[in-house]
């Protein structure tokens, strides 16, 4: 399914998002009860920059896709002052080339001149489909690409604020799109006015239009003194084992980060599987701070790229880098 290509109607696509009770197709399998075994590389495997260079104080939030037998990673870069969204390229997903920032903010448009960063990327029809947050505060556009280095984007954003008093008020950010039964589902992070960060969902027909969960948010806050205890963020979906699986960031009281994991049999009404982080910081590289996954289920193996750091910050000047777990499940 392709947008359509005229911008007059991408503009009347792109509009307000409309709200509907919906649910994710069930997985085909039965459900099972797998144990998960971690095996995380001791070294990132995307480095930030050097100095001077536009991703040369982070290099985070890694969105990997398989396309022609090639892994893309359309990652994030900040420089002290702009996030960008650069390409990696990789045959093996452990050694990668970079090839620069492909998409930065445009200061002309809705997306000022902070952002155009934190995205998802999918493909289809033989083009990349990036959907990223850009805009103080933060919502989501969408960027269309054939060869991942040149980008014509939407010219309004594809998902916005909610109303007044709703859970994502004061920002919408971090989607993560995947595809199933035919339409598209984004989950992604929102924000409202008591600065609660928590993860909801949205559907699409063409990835244009978008329709919020009446129901949101679908994961909430974690216990006091638990991982995730004051922000929820990030969200990487995959099903397998009959049951839709989430990644997401974690936030506790002192800043720290760390990934956790929840289930879910219609992808709107989620339980974690554990209330501890799913591995520990691999290295001192990362520290203070593990977020930003990224998965790709191939052959029964999970891959997940992941953001780290090693300064406690909330949103950036991490010393950012990227680093690669791979999961191996067990009935």
């Amino acid at each position: 399914m392709r947008p359509a290509s005229v911008a007059s109607l991408l503009f009347v696509l792109a509009g307000c998002a409309r709200y509907r009770d919906f649910t994710l197709p069930p997985p085909a399998e039965s459900p099972s009860n797998p144990e998960f075994h971690w095996t995380v590389l001791p070294e990132p495997v995307l480095r930030r920059g050097q100095p001077g260079e536009w991703d040369s104080v982070d290099a985070l939030n890694p969105s990997v896709v398989l396309h022609d037998g090639k892994l893309y990673n359309f990652y994030s870069g900040y420089d002290g002052r702009v996030w960008r969204t650069g390409l990696a390229t990789s045959a093996d997903g452990v050694h990668w080339v970079k090839h620069g920032p492909v998409l930065e903010p445009d200061p002309n448009t809705w997306e000022g001149d902070y952002i155009a960063a934190n995205g998802s990327a999918l493909t289809m029809n033989g083009e990349f489909y990036y959907w990223y947050q850009a805009g103080r505060p933060p919502r989501i556009g969408l960027a269309i690409s054939r060869d991942g280095l040149h980008w014509r984007r939407l010219p309004e954003p594809v998902l916005k604020w909610g109303p007044r008093g709703a859970w994502d008020e004061r920002a919408v950010a971090d989607p993560y799109v995947i595809r199933a039964g035919g339409g598209f589902y984004m989950f992604y992070l929102g924000e409202d006015r008591a600065r609660r960060q928590r993860l909801g969902l949205a559907y699409s027909k063409d990835g244009v239009r978008w329709y919020k969960l009446r129901s949101n948010p679908v994961l909430e806050l974690g216990e006091a003194g638990s991982f995730d205890e004051v922000g929820l963020g990030e969200p990487a979906v995959w099903a397998s084992h009959g049951w839709y699986w989430m990644l997401y960031t974690g936030r506790d009281r002192h800043e720290r980060r760390r990934l956790g994991l929840a289930r879910s049999r219609d992808g709107v009404h989620w339980s974690r599987i554990s209330r501890q982080p799913v591995f520990s910081p691999p290295g001192n590289w990362a520290s203070e701070v593990v977020c930003d996954p990224s998965v790709l289920f191939e052959h029964g193996v999970l891959r997940v790229w992941f953001g780290g750091g090693d300064r406690r910050r909330p949103d950036e000047n991490l010393n950012g880098q990227i680093g690669l777990a791979v999961v191996r499940a067990h009935p």
